[in-house]
């Protein structure tokens, strides 16, 4: 896959086949899309092509510095990559930008640059300057510039909304299981690993403690999962703590994660992890002794849980 970071940079010979929208979580809804998208462009001996925004337009026209995203750009970009895409844009998103009006976005973008000949898009997609523009001039556009638009129906664009709300609350909620379900893959965290207290080590359980730079992303609910990794191209199980460490009167939010089997330095390194179930809400202990003790515990169901994946 070729990505390109604005609209600008993109360059090619061959005609392409269009679609566009932020993909946030790249679920089991979007699947549906990028997977059409990528066989007509396959049949059609053309190219496949996502034009998609960062920030998230609701970070630039609503100043919202609430929202919280499923996938980091780069996440984001990773998972449309393993789903065949040839071309990706991560066009930067900003006033000037929304102010495009909606022809001289489909002539300048889409027909000169893209050189599209087909675009897949949402049948409630609206474009172009105060969103003014929908499918039906979309279509019109279309016929004056020769390049076919197919609708995305009613029902699968109900399913891409719900699933991307629904996965957001079972984070939320801490329901991992469901969010997987939804995302049709392993909801996983990226982060760096950085140095800690290290008080896990004086109770035989050291962590990674995992950095994430983009204050953006979700980070689902306080408590303990169990989780997997791949370190060096080997496959690596381990239980992830979420939250702030209450029995040593930690306060910040830290994410640690202490692998089965495991022994290297991580530090400096950049990791993905992947959540496959919750074991517990976080807990304040009475002592470090009980801590330990429900630590190992964690262990043992972590351990047990993964024999059930073989």
């Amino acid at each position: 896959m070729k990505t390109f970071n604005s609209i600008q940079d993109f360059q090619s010979n061959r005609q392409t086949i269009v679609t566009l929208g932020t993909f946030d979580g790249v679920h089991l809804g979007h699947g549906k899309i990028i997977k059409r998208l990528i066989q007509s462009a396959s049949d059609e001996k053309f190219e496949s092509l996502v034009l998609t925004f960062f920030p998230h337009p609701r970070m630039v026209l609503q100043n919202d510095g609430t929202i919280k995203l499923l996938n980091t750009i780069e996440e984001r970009a990773i998972l449309l990559e393993e789903a065949g895409l040839d071309n990706l844009i991560i066009h930067p998103f900003d006033q000037k930008f929304s102010q495009m009006e909606a022809e001289e976005f489909v002539k300048t973008i889409l027909v000169d640059q893209f050189n599209a000949k087909k675009i897949i898009i949402g049948y409630d997609h609206r474009f172009g300057r105060n969103r003014s523009a929908d499918i039906n001039d979309l279509i019109a556009f279309g016929k004056k510039y020769n390049f076919e638009v197919e609708q995305i129906s009613a029902e699968e664009i109900d399913e891409v909304s719900i699933s991307s709300t629904k996965i957001r609350n079972a984070l939320f909620d801490g329901n991992i299981t469901l969010a997987n379900e939804y995302l049709g893959y392993n909801y996983f965290l990226t982060g760096v690993v950085e140095k800690g207290k290290q008080l896990g080590r004086t109770i035989n359980f050291p962590t990674a403690n995992l950095r994430i730079e983009e204050d953006y992303k979700l980070i689902p609910q306080n408590g303990v999962y169990v989780v997997k990794s791949f370190i060096d191209g080997n496959l690596v199980y381990g239980m992830m703590n979420i939250g702030t460490n209450p029995t040593v009167g930690g306060k910040n939010q830290s994410i640690e994660v202490h692998y089965l089997n495991f022994e290297g330095d991580l530090y400096g390194k950049k990791i993905a992890v992947e959540m496959l179930k919750r074991i517990r809400s976080e807990e304040k202990f009475p002592s470090f002794e009980a801590l330990k003790m429900q630590l190992e515990n964690d262990r043992l169901t972590t351990i047990e849980y993964i024999k059930q994946l073989k």
